[in-house]
């Protein structure tokens, strides 16, 4: 294994473990705030109850956020100084303005865990509003450097030097307001179908109809209610992010849906995989012009194909099956989210079928899975570059030997953090049992 892919491997598995704390960091805040919005309009108890347990859970995850995020910065000087170098130059505005929207997450939300009880409820909820928005904002600010490299702007190159570099067209690049929004719902869908998925766990072990199973219920419900609102947005989103590929990295968009041949009333593939030496996806069920519609509202969009590009610069073509997984859990989540809601509210029904909890369980760790494979797709998609058409990855990786080593080292540090996450949170939730705080509150 050569020393570039080692030095992928090795930021991409860091990235991967720092992205379920990043994205659970920014979703959870959203489901705080809207059960003490729901507490403070319908004064029910049990929501009071679970914005301060999820926020105990939320403390957990942010203190092992914020090394894993640390990792990633040293990660990002270490292993890519070229790339680094341009950021110094060009981008440094997202890393600049992050540092105070994670003061803000970060003060607020001191407040609200040590003075929550001694506060009146419209500063509780200010608190938590704060902290949501902290979070959010620290998520776009940083991914931000991610839609830059897919669409630079905001600078030329003269004789191999960056001049006439303006910070912030290159902030507000074509694709920031997007990708920014893509990340930050797809982060509100998972952190909802997090805590639906806990509390379908907590009901499928409960069985019977009591004041335990009522209260996963309605956390249950909130769950589904949040996460089918934002997945149906993360959906509406990857209609806009799909054309920006078309207008600003086609070679993408064509490898994402296994296309070769430029095309007008070019055809969707789902599922398959591409078959390079055919060019073809086979076992693909083709939607008929659905391709030049996604990319252009028109079923007569041209839509470019690898053909028109160089073998050396086409994108791994894995990344269709990637593509397909990510849209495949979207949609499930979708129609999860709508069959939840009919049975409980529309039918009445105070069970749902037992394959039904199944899926519910499921949810959570399938939203984090998509996220996982979007994360890979939106990276991976975007090979050879770092920063499209501008600068290849194999130009700016560090010259430094031995990774293999430092590869090792890292996987070990994941591998502790991501076990004594569980084991803390279950040494919390089994010391503090919900049943001890109903009871408390019933009392």
């Amino acid at each position: 294994m050569d020393d570039l892919l080692i030095a992928r491997t090795l930021f991409g598995t860091t990235m991967g473990v720092h992205i379920i704390y990043a994205t659970l960091g920014i979703g959870i805040p959203l489901m705080i705030l809207i059960a003490e919005l729901m507490y403070q309009k319908t004064k029910d108890r049990d929501y009071a109850i679970m914005a301060n347990r999820w926020t105990k859970g939320f403390a957990v995850l942010l203190g092992v956020a914020i090394p894993t995020g640390t990792i990633a910065g040293v990660q990002l000087s270490l292993l890519w100084p070229g790339f680094m170098e341009v950021v110094g130059k060009v981008i440094a505005l997202p890393f600049q303005i992050e540092i105070y929207a994670f003061f803000l997450e970060a003060l607020f939300m001191s407040i609200y865990v040590y003075a929550a009880d001694r506060l009146s409820p419209a500063m509780r909820i200010l608190s938590v509003f704060l902290v949501f928005v902290g979070a959010a904002a620290s998520g776009i600010l940083i991914t931000n450097v991610h839609a830059f490299e897919g669409t630079p702007a905001g600078f030329r190159i003269e004789n191999g030097e960056f001049v006439d570099v303006d910070p912030w067209a290159a902030f507000f690049n074509p694709s920031f307001f997007v990708t920014g929004g893509h990340v930050a719902v797809s982060a509100f869908m998972t952190g909802a179908f997090v805590i639906a998925s806990i509390a379908a766990f907590k009901m499928w072990k409960e069985r019977k109809i009591n004041r335990t199973y009522r209260y996963h219920q309605k956390a249950l419900m909130l769950g589904l209610v949040i996460g089918g609102i934002f997945s149906l947005a993360t959906a509406l989103n990857g209609h806009e992010s799909a054309q920006l590929l078309h207008e600003y990295q086609p070679e993408k968009l064509a490898a994402a849906e296994g296309l070769f041949e430029t095309q007008r009333y070019a055809p969707l593939a789902i599922g398959g995989f591409t078959d390079r030496e055919t060019q073809e996806v086979k076992w693909a069920i083709e939607i008929p012009w659905a391709l030049s519609f996604l990319a252009g509202d028109r079923f007569d969009t041209e839509v470019k194909g690898l053909n028109d590009y160089p073998e050396e610069l086409w994108p791994p073509l894995f990344v269709h099956t990637l593509f397909n997984a990510m849209v495949g859990i979207g949609t499930m989540l979708i129609f999860l989210s709508m069959i939840g809601f009919a049975i409980r509210h529309i039918f009445k029904k105070e069970q749902f079928p037992r394959w039904l909890m199944v899926l519910f369980i499921s949810a959570g760790p399938l939203s984090i899975l998509a996220i996982e494979f979007g994360w890979i797709f939106a990276c991976t998609g975007r090979q050879p570059w770092v920063i499209y058409r501008v600068l290849k990855t194999e130009e700016v990786v560090t010259t430094a030997t031995n990774l293999g080593t430092l590869f090792i080292f890292f996987i070990i540090i994941y591998i502790i953090l991501m076990v004594a996450t569980v084991l803390v949170l279950r040494y919390y939730f089994r010391r503090h049992p919900i049943e001890k705080e109903l009871d408390i509150e019933k009392n």
